[in-house]
């Protein structure tokens, strides 16, 4: 554990002693909930949630099988279920789809023709599952900042299109996400 962590566990500790001590008792709970993020190889899920939980970029690698994080916010904890995207796991995401309250599918927007249409057949193989069709998706396309990167309308507007009324859904590009504040930077 880093420095940084461990100052903020005992101030979180503090925190915690002073709350119950002064206002008799401890701080409100922060709801949680459970949440998917699927996306293929190298589409950028791990170095995401490195990010939202503020760990080095350094020490990132790419995730074989599946791996959960809890990603704080001031309101909220989202407990984020990663799974692997190599061509081998991805015939079991559906094995831990149970349980979710949403999804979040990474793309990455720099990607080749034959990955995109891989991506976009395995997003409406997930839209069309019985235990995610009827939760809200965050579509993130991924590594805005290469070259040969699609913007987020491309995906919206064109082959990409998502024809989910029924159920919300919503479309970043990772740069629009953390300035919006949708995600913590």
């Amino acid at each position: 554990m880093s420095d940084l962590r461990i100052t903020e566990a005992f101030l979180y500790m503090d925190y915690l002693c002073f709350r119950a001590l002064c206002c008799k008792g401890p701080p409100p709970v922060r709801p949680e909930y459970d949440l998917v993020c699927i996306g293929l190889t190298g589409s950028g899920k791990t170095s995401l949630l490195s990010k939202l939980c503020s760990e080095s970029p350094e020490n990132v690698v790419s995730t074989t099988g599946f791996s959960i994080k809890a990603v704080p916010f001031q309101n909220a904890v989202l407990n984020v279920k990663e799974l692997g995207g190599a061509d081998n796991i991805r015939k079991y995401w559906s094995r831990y789809y149970q349980g979710s309250q949403g999804v979040i599918f990474v793309l990455d927007s720099a990607s080749s023709e034959d990955d995109l249409e891989t991506a976009r057949n395995e997003l409406h193989s997930a839209l069309q599952h019985p235990q995610l069709c009827t939760l809200p998706f965050l579509i993130l396309a991924n590594h805005q900042d290469k070259p040969a990167a699609r913007s987020v309308q491309e995906f919206c507007y064109g082959e990409f299109t998502v024809e989910k009324e029924h159920i919300p859904w919503s479309a970043f590009h990772e740069h629009s996400a953390f300035k919006s504040g949708l995600l913590p930077q």
